[in-house]
């Protein structure tokens, strides 16, 4: 992980972008556990989403800076396009093995394009590069949220396309990590950990043995996410009750034309994090 302060001087004040929906819905049923997804939820992502999850980086300026500060002889598209062709590599190789929707471990990718170099040194590249072509900031409302949460005694667990360094978000802002802000360390759930990505059913069914081990139902849960097709969709297919977050229209992902997508929809909508907790 970065110091906080290499990371801070990466990081800029991002503010969400209203979206057209308002909130809508309710939920009966008693909910004893919240999971949430993460870039786009409860962290506004520049790029919508954890960038390699992307064809291309949703930003490419300041990594010229980068690339020098690291002594690679690389444009940044020359970068780039080594990148996705490794990634897409190794996700070809995983399909071939019957994973639905494969996930990578950046650090390994970025050791194969580099061909050299020590590997705290690559991981302290990969977190930069993450930084810079994917800014991200707390959602409003997230640190109050997460007190609630555990002032009252609510279980909290992640269900996250991630990667090595996403937890370290939460030190970032909070300098705390996220088992210390409330969330269950076994029910945090990231998608570089098991080598497939949402919006495979493995992450949630995965979630949900676990919750089932501690007594808790599938219909006590709240799935909270931004996304319908790789937050809501298996969310409701593992039974979880659902939380469509449209509080930042650079993130939320309606999937009106995705087929898979077509008859499915959240049990409540919600605009801001304080909506959970009202």
């Amino acid at each position: 992980m970065l110091n906080k302060e290499t990371a801070l001087n990466y990081i800029s004040p991002l503010s969400p972008v209203p979206t057209l929906l308002t909130p809508s819905g309710k939920i009966e049923h008693k909910i004893r556990c919240f999971m949430f997804d993460i870039y786009g939820t409860l962290f506004i992502s520049g790029a919508g989403d954890i960038s390699i999850s992307q064809k291309k980086p949703g930003k490419m300026q300041g990594l010229d800076k980068l690339l020098k500060k690291f002594g690679i002889d690389k444009t940044p598209k020359a970068l780039c396009k080594d990148l996705f062709r490794e990634i897409e590599k190794r996700h070809a190789k995983s399909r071939s093995k019957g994973v639905d929707c494969p996930e990578v471990e950046i650090d390994r990718v970025w050791m194969n394009v580099f061909g050299k170099g020590k590997h705290e040194e690559v991981r302290e590249f990969a977190e930069l590069f993450e930084l810079i072509v994917n800014p991200v900031y707390p959602m409003p409302g997230l640190r109050e949220l997460l007190e609630v949460c555990q002032d009252s005694g609510i279980l909290m667990g992640i269900i996250s396309n991630a990667q090595f360094y996403t937890p370290c978000l939460f030190n970032y802002f909070f300098d705390s990590a996220p088992e210390d802000m409330g969330f269950h360390p076994n029910l945090t759930i990231y998608s570089y950990k098991f080598g497939c990505a949402k919006p495979s059913l493995q992450l949630f069914q995965t979630a949900a043995a676990r919750l089932q081990n501690m007594g808790i139902a599938a219909d006590s849960v709240l799935y909270v996410g931004n996304d319908m097709l790789n937050d809501i969709m298996p969310a409701q297919k593992t039974g979880f009750k659902t939380a469509l977050f449209a509080g930042d229209k650079r993130s939320l992902r309606l999937r009106k034309n995705e087929a898979t997508c077509k008859n499915i929809k959240a049990d409540i909508v919600i605009t801001e994090l304080a909506q959970l907790i009202v």
